[in-house]
């Protein structure tokens, strides 16, 4: 990981996902979740104050630790328990069917291998489980998926592994889960290139 991913790009996603909007949509996706809950990716750990009062515990997966002081403050000022472990979500440290919920959000476009991750969701949920996401990713309109499939190597660089045009959905269906609420909107205040959003919840088939 070279200098700028490590310590430049790590404050510009702070400050920009510190933002009124993308605060709002944390919330609205993460009052509901409960129980034992897995988060995938949990950067500087922008999630936690997030979720509702019937979370009993968050464990976190994030290969690269980002601003280690603003998580520890962040995990510090929730009253449920945050572990986290410092590797990849394609191949996550627990037990099948361990988890009540797990949480991506602005993740699955960061994943290098978002399929096997997805898949490793799938079977670390319980039978009852929910998978909650919010992500960013291809644009039903051509004009736009065009430019994002141009700028996607740009993207790349400055978003130290960040892609634009992974449809998300499809993703999460190959991984063998159900999708049971989808919604496709333009996030506010964002270029439609970065600002394509899926929201929503899958469970596994079986």
């Amino acid at each position: 990981m070279g200098l700028y991913c490590k310590h430049v790009f790590p404050r510009l996603m702070d400050y920009v996902m510190c933002g009124d909007e993308f605060q709002r949509l944390r919330t609205e996706l993460l009052q509901s979740v409960a129980g034992e809950v897995l988060e995938i990716g949990i950067g500087t750990g922008l999630n936690l104050r997030h979720y509702g009062p019937n979370v009993s515990r968050v464990r976190a997966v994030d290969p690269n630790p980002m601003l280690p002081a603003r998580v520890v403050e962040r995990r510090g000022g929730v009253s449920f328990p945050v572990e986290i472990s410092h590797q990849s979500a394609e191949r996550l440290p627990y037990e099948d069917r361990t988890f009540d919920c797990v949480v991506s959000t602005w993740t699955l476009c960061t994943i290098s291998e978002p399929l096997p991750a997805l898949t490793e969701v799938r079977r670390v949920l319980r039978p009852e489980g929910m998978f909650l996401f919010l992500e960013h990713g291809r644009s039903d309109d051509q004009k736009i998926a065009r430019w994002q499939d141009s700028l996607n190597p740009v993207q790349n660089i400055i978003g130290c592994g960040c892609n634009l045009n992974r449809r998300i959905d499809d993703l999460i269906a190959q991984a063998g889960l159900t999708i049971t609420r989808l919604d496709r909107f333009a996030m506010q205040g964002v270029p439609r290139i970065g600002g394509e959003m899926y929201r929503g919840t899958a469970t596994r088939l079986s």
